[in-house]
């Protein structure tokens, strides 16, 4: 037979193949309460639920109806809140691996905030020595102040004490932000201590509370 006869053939055989294979959409008619059935949606399935059929009648797949404003409005709740808990969740995931990475040891945690306490002190000792030279200058420029007791004070002796009030003054507040920090420095690293324990089933030892060194 001619070549071209026997391709006839093969696009016959995968046509008629294909046709069998076919899928049917299925619902039943709000109307006539019968089920309706084609190989493309019916227009009486649109909008509603539906089933596909493959050719021997077995379910492929089921079809719900349309979404209510009100699912479609709780569904995109839920969809947020998953996304939310997954973010959530990674971001610990990132903080768990950071812990892991900054402390080999239980007692590397410690010494982390040994450290952060002695900066602090360092910065509480060093606001204390600027106070006292602050001090120091406006007791001379007081002792000078006394000569005008009874007369105008000199527009540059009045500036200078103001500044030396204001430095003092300053270096105070600086020094009870530092002292406030020791309470936030305990909490982190106790934080860590307890999510480390958590993690590796290495459980450090609690430490003793620190405190500025102007208070022990």
């Amino acid at each position: 037979m001619p070549k071209r006869f026997f391709a006839c053939l093969i696009l016959l055989s995968l046509s008629a193949s294909a046709s069998a294979a076919g899928e049917f959409y299925c619902c039943q008619d709000p109307t006539t309460g019968r089920r309706v059935c084609g190989d493309t949606l019916p227009e009486q399935c649109r909008g509603r639920a539906y089933r596909v059929l493959d050719s021997g009648g077995n379910v492929v797949k089921e079809v719900g109806p349309p979404l209510t404003l009100e699912q479609k409005a709780e569904l995109a709740q839920e969809t947020k809140r998953k996304k939310l808990l997954e973010e959530a969740s990674r971001e610990q995931r990132r903080k768990d691996q950071a812990l892991l990475d900054t402390y080999a040891a239980p007692e590397d945690i410690d010494l982390a905030q040994s450290k952060a306490e002695a900066d602090l002190n360092l910065a509480i000792q060093a606001a204390q020595d600027r106070i006292a030279v602050a001090q120091k200058k406006r007791k001379k420029f007081e002792d000078e102040a006394e000569f005008y007791k009874k007369k105008e004070m000199p527009a540059e002796l009045a500036k200078q004490l103001h500044a030396l009030e204001h430095e003092i003054k300053v270096q105070r507040e600086l020094q009870d932000v530092k002292k406030r920090e020791f309470d936030v420095i305990k909490a982190k690293y106790d934080a860590d201590r307890k999510r480390y324990g958590e993690l590796t089933g290495r459980t450090p030892k609690p430490r003793p509370a620190a405190s500025p060194a102007s208070q022990r």
